[in-house]
């Protein structure tokens, strides 16, 4: 005797009405996929902030379809479910189209095979094929048989459709591939490759060159992170493309929000504010602020101490000798190109009494270090450095060309910067050095402040540059 409790025993319209639940949720998942993550883990641990992301992923997805390139970058604390919700977006995303080709690299092939077996399941689950019966792959492992679609830990083929999942590793080789949606998934592996320039630079190299070559030509860019450096490739992508769109989260938040009041906990269910404060009472500040706030910030050097310097409403009297030094960026997407006024007093004080700081081509940097000249008057002495080589002579001939009839002094960098900012530092930090107020004082005392560990170095060369000058005997070549 079948046991009462069987579906096959339930009254007709009960089985009715359990099919007609169950064909409404489906209908529902296909359509939302906040509703489709609930659907897929029924145990799932549910935050405002899961459905505030989900509810960007949906987006990001309108956006491709209206073929408007969305770049979408997540920023939110380790251990907060990120990447699990990533993965589940990006099962939707091929339900929703299996001929989308999908890149997915992070730091780590651990990291890529993980996602990639965690999609093989879901693609292998009853409620998905209920869902998304359009969207099939191998049901065996198929790894180099021609005749068939490809499932194996790098790679996932929708059977009969274009579209594919193909987990790398940043850095890796994807010559050949294509997309329609890359997949960024925490791109530096800790702080300490996170505080290499190089590593920061190759990675760059391999966004550059590598990934974003591959990009279909209405193809949309997710990134999930976890902050650690302001220069980080996150970092230099959202400063050299404006429309990307960048959602944050803190761990605890730092004000009122629509969803929680300062000093709570972004997701209690899962990390409950007594776990993330005592975390917080063992990381050194700058780690936590990076790790768990995503505000990364770069430890301060130990050179400078800008509070010594003193800001005044207008320069004193009694300045013996003015110099305008520049230092010249190498290429417009390297750093600034930096010009400071600055006089030594009578008094044997010094005065830094303006900034120019500028991202331009050769010809309108050139352009404003001349018309800086003649806004400064013949009176003040233009330092320039002379780069090594014929490219660096021929780039200072031509400028003391342009500004003939002033007083210009060329030199050759020497020694490394430290060692050249050194002799201002130590005026710097005894209250020698006066500034006059004005609209870039924060910005210089801010670079001050993190040399030489700091993105940017540009105006502490400059000042560098034109201290030098004001103490010297006359060492370079004046024009």
């Amino acid at each position: 005797m079948k046991n009462s409790g069987d579906a096959a025993c339930r009254p007709t319209f009960w089985r009715n009405s359990a099919d007609l639940l169950e064909a409404r949720a489906t209908e529902q998942a296909r359509k939302s996929f906040w509703a489709f993550r609930q659907l897929l883990h029924p145990d799932l641990k549910k935050g405002w902030w899961q459905r505030e992301i989900a509810g960007h992923l949906l987006q990001f997805h309108r956006d491709l379809i209206d073929g408007k390139r969305p770049k979408l970058v997540i920023q939110s604390p380790p251990q907060h479910g990120k990447s699990e919700q990533i993965v589940d977006f990006l099962a939707w995303l091929a339900g929703q189209n299996p001929d989308v080709r999908m890149i997915y690299a992070s730091f780590s092939e651990r990291l890529g095979i993980r996602a990639n077996l965690r999609l093989q399941r879901i693609f292998d689950s009853d409620l998905y094929k209920r869902c998304f019966p359009q969207t099939r792959i191998n049901t065996s492992n198929a790894v180099t048989i021609s005749s068939q679609t490809l499932r194996n830990r790098e790679i996932i083929e929708f059977s009969g459709r274009e579209g594919y999942f193909r987990n790398t590793t940043v850095g890796g080789a994807i010559t050949g591939e294509s997309l329609d949606v890359g997949v960024i998934d925490d791109p530096i592996k800790g702080r300490e490759e996170a505080s290499s320039q190089t590593i920061r630079d190759k990675t760059w190299d391999w966004f550059l060159n590598d990934f974003f070559t591959r990009f279909s030509e209405k193809a949309g860019m997710l990134c999930i992170l976890t902050r650690w450096h302001v220069d980080d490739p996150i970092g230099r992508l959202i400063e050299h493309m404006p429309d990307v769109k960048v959602v944050s989260y803190p761990a605890i938040a730092t004000e009122d929000e629509p969803h929680r009041k300062r000093g709570e906990a972004l997701f209690p269910a899962l990390k409950s504010l007594e776990f993330l404060e005592e975390r917080r009472a063992v990381m050194l500040p700058s780690h936590w602020e990076a790790l768990y706030q995503q505000r990364p910030c770069i430890e301060e050097g130990e050179l400078f101490r800008p509070e010594a310097i003193v800001t005044v409403e207008a320069v004193p009297a009694g300045v013996e000798k003015w110099v305008r030094a520049w230092d010249l960026a190498s290429s417009i997407d390297g750093d600034y190109t930096a010009g400071v006024k600055i006089g030594r007093l009578a008094d044997g004080r010094y005065v830094i009494a303006d900034m120019v700081r500028l991202h331009r081509g050769p010809d309108e940097r050139d352009a404003a270090i001349v018309n800086t000249a003649q806004r400064d008057g013949h009176g003040v002495l233009v330092g320039l450095p002379q780069d090594p080589g014929q490219a660096g002579k021929t780039q200072v001939l031509y400028l003391t060309r342009q500004l003939s009839g002033f007083r210009v002094r060329t030199s050759p960098e020497s020694g490394d910067k430290v060692t050249r900012a050194q002799p201002l530092a130590a005026q710097v930090n005894v209250g020698n050095v006066l500034m006059l107020r004005g609209p870039w004082n924060d910005v210089l005392l801010d670079e001050m402040r993190l040399f030489p560990n700091g993105k940017h170095d540009d105006q502490v060369d400059a000042l560098s540059r034109g201290f030098g000058e004001l103490i010297s005997k006359g060492r370079g070549f004046l024009a």
